[in-house]
This record gives structure tokens, C-alpha cells and sequence, in this order.
């Protein structure tokens, strides 16, 4: 399907000019969808509807979260924000990829860009996660909770941002950023460990020790929230499981996973990507990677049962049809959001619904 009609993120748009346009399509113009019943599943304490929703990255503002509310997405992440202004990458932001299976031998792999959108969706994206400064984002996020009616629950996300001065500023950030959600009435937080848009080749999640001193600092600060970690795909599983056993006593949930690390290059074989020479790696999503998400959900619900610990997994990767989100919950996962696939479908939480 190539006239792919972007509703949430217009790829031939600045990032800036999204935030003012959007959003597009169906997610702006029909009525809201209606849902029947009670809620009957439950997201951290909150009744939903259904298991599924959207996970953190195109919803930077109260009205692209009202249109996802509206089109029957009753879980929903508020864009993953920082403890201060942070800039977008240059444009380009996002390309559609050639579609190759995503090989967890490789590591190092390498996309090449195509001219058309067609599903099912493979994309790099390149933005390094901007955030406003927070008494904008939190102005925002307020907004966003008063959107929420029956049956729907609003998932907020934090980016920590390294600092030139060491290890303890970087976790100083954390406890200072999660704060400043807090203060939003959030008490369900997300913390990415994740995200390879920064062009860091050694990410978070892989340095267990300060990512438990991260989430330890914060959980011991605010004792009163719910917190998700979200990792990269892990290609040693003993290494996840340390992960696991390390982190597991201070947290709520997993999400797994972030878009990959990948080389993006033109039809020429150049970089894709302009503007700094980091933006060489960018964040592979979509159909290539789905395969790797039911495996990594599969090995995070086999280490919780051999460790006999309660943490919700929230399967993200590749989900863009109904039978994908059966599939990660066959996995294993507790809840299963998507990205990708609600940009080329705005239909698919009511088509999941209508499949429970």
C-alpha cells in the first residue's frame, strides 16, 4: 500500500511544522470512537479497555493525545521529554527503508532508504529526542490528563540527558527530570535507557550498574510512583537477565523494545542522514524488527517466572497488525503498544478490540 497518509507525524513536514499542522487525516477529522461496556484489563492500577496502546514518540502535545484518545486508544505515552530544552535533529527526521529481516548477529546492520511508504512499514527515524523546556511540557502533560475519560490511562516518559561532568550529574538529571513530571500528577513514569537517536553506540540499559543507580535514586526519592524501564534489544541473555535481577526490585514494568541501532544510507551509499557525523546510526522500526520483540518479550517473561518477580512487560516492535499484537500476547507481554503501525493504520486499537 503506497498512499500511505501519515496522521500523527508528516514525514515531508519539519518537526516543527508537525507540532503546528498535526494532527492529519482520520485522527483529526472523524468522530470519536465509542467504547461499550466496563474496562476489563488493567494498566498499573488503571481499567482499559484493552491491553493495547501507543507507545512513547508521536504524542508531543494535549491535542495529538485527544486524537489518539479518540480514534479508541485507551493507553497512551505522553513524547518522552528531558529536564530542560533540548533541541530537534536537522531535517530529514524520518525515511520509509528497503524491508530486510533485522539480523541480532549483526548488530551493525545496514538499511538503505526507498521513495515509498508501503505496509507493512519499515523506518529509520533520526530526532534525538527534543523536548520543550518543562513548564511547557508540563502545562501540556496536565492538559493531557484532562482528556482522559473511562477506560483510558495516560503514560508519561523521561529521557535523561549525560552531562559533561560525570556519572552523578547524569543520575542527578533522572531524579531532577522524574521530579518535574511528578509535579504534573503522573505517577506512572516511563524511563528510557534506550534510545540510539543520539548516535550513542553503548546505550543505557547495557551499563547495568548506573542503570539501577538511576532507577534506585529515583524510586528511593519519589516512593509514591510506578516506574517503566524501556531497553534496547538485548543480544546476551545472561546479560539481560543480570539486567533483570539488578533492576527488578525497583520498578513496575519492562517495555521492550526501542528501535534498533542501524547504518541508514541513500540508493548511493552515502549517509542518509545530514548534519553531524553521529547521525550515521539511527533507530530502525516496523516490520524488520517484530521478530526480535517476540523473542526478547518471550526471554523477559521466562527470566520473571525463573525469578519469581511480578514486573509487567509491555511488548513495543513491529506491531501492525491484529495477529502481531496476539502474537507478543502469546509471548508474553502484559500490554503491547505500537508506533509504526498506528502511523500507517489509525483504525488498528479498534480492529484489536474488536479481536478480544
Amino acid at each position: 500500500m503506497s498512499d500511505f497518509t501519515p496522521w500523527l507525524y508528516d514525514p515531508k513536514l519539519s518537526f516543527a511544522d508537525n507540532l503546528r499542522l498535526g494532527p492529519f487525516g482520520d485522527f483529526d477529522k472523524k468522530p470519536a470512537y465509542k467504547n461499550n461496556g466496563e474496562p476489563q484489563y488493567d494498566f498499573f492500577g488503571t481499567k482499559v479497555y484493552s491491553p493495547f496502546g501507543i507507545a512513547a514518540g508521536p504524542l508531543p502535545q494535549a491535542k495529538f493525545v485527544k486524537s489518539a484518545l479518540d480514534r479508541g486508544y485507551d493507553i497512551v505515552t505522553f513524547k518522552t521529554v528531558r529536564s530542560h530544552l533540548y533541541p530537534v535533529h536537522p531535517e530529514p527526521n524520518t525515511f520509509p527503508l528497503e524491508y530486510k529481516k533485522f539480523d541480532p548477529k549483526k548488530p551493525s546492520e545496514t538499511y538503505t532508504v526507498k521513495g515509498t511508504y508501503d505496509f507493512p512499514l519499515t523506518l529509520a527515524n533520526s530526532f534525538g529526542i527534543p523536548s520543550f523546556e518543562p513548564d511547557i511540557w508540563q502545562k501540556e502533560i496536565k492538559e493531557s490528563f484532562k482528556l482522559l475519560g473511562k477506560g483510558q490511562a495516560l503514560l508519561v516518559a523521561f529521557q535523561g540527558t549525560l552531562q559533561p561532568d560525570g556519572r552523578e550529574k547524569f543520575i542527578e538529571d533522572h531524579v531532577y527530570g522524574v521530579g518535574k513530571l511528578r509535579e504534573t500528577g503522573a505517577r506512572l513514569i516511563e524511563i528510557n535507557l534506550s534510545c540510539p537517536n543520539e548516535g550513542h553506540s553503548n546505550l543505557l540499559c547495557f551499563d547495568i550498574e548506573t542503570s539501577t543507580e538511576i532507577v534506585k535514586q529515583v524510586k528511593l526519592t519519589y516512593p509514591d510512583l510506578n516506574l517503566i524501564v524501556k531497553l534496547s534489544y538485548f543480544y546476551d541473555d545472561g546479560h539481560l537477565r543480570e539486567f533483570v535481577e539488578a533492576v527488578g526490585p525497583y520498578i513496575a514494568g519492562i517495555a521492550a523494545f526501542n528501535t534498533l541501532q542501524s547504518q541508514i544510507i541513500d540508493k548511493k551509499g552515502e549517509r542518509a542522514f545530514n548534519g553531524p557525523a553521529t547521525r550515521a546510526i539511527a533507530g530502525v522500526s516496523g516490520e524488520a524488527v517484530k521478530h526480535l520483540c517476540i523473542d526478547m518479550v518471550q526471554r523477559l517473561a521466562d527470566h520473571r517466572q525463573k525469578l519469581n518477580a511480578d514486573f509487567k512487560i509491555v511488548g513495543v516492535g513491529g506491531v501492525q497488525t491484529v495477529e502481531d499484537f496476539h502474537n507478543l500476547r502469546r509471548a508474553g507481554a502484559d500490554y503491547v503498544m505500537g508506533l509504526t503501525g498506528v502511523m500507517w493504520n489509525p483504525n488498528l486499537a479498534a480492529e484489536i478490540k474488536a479481536s478480544l
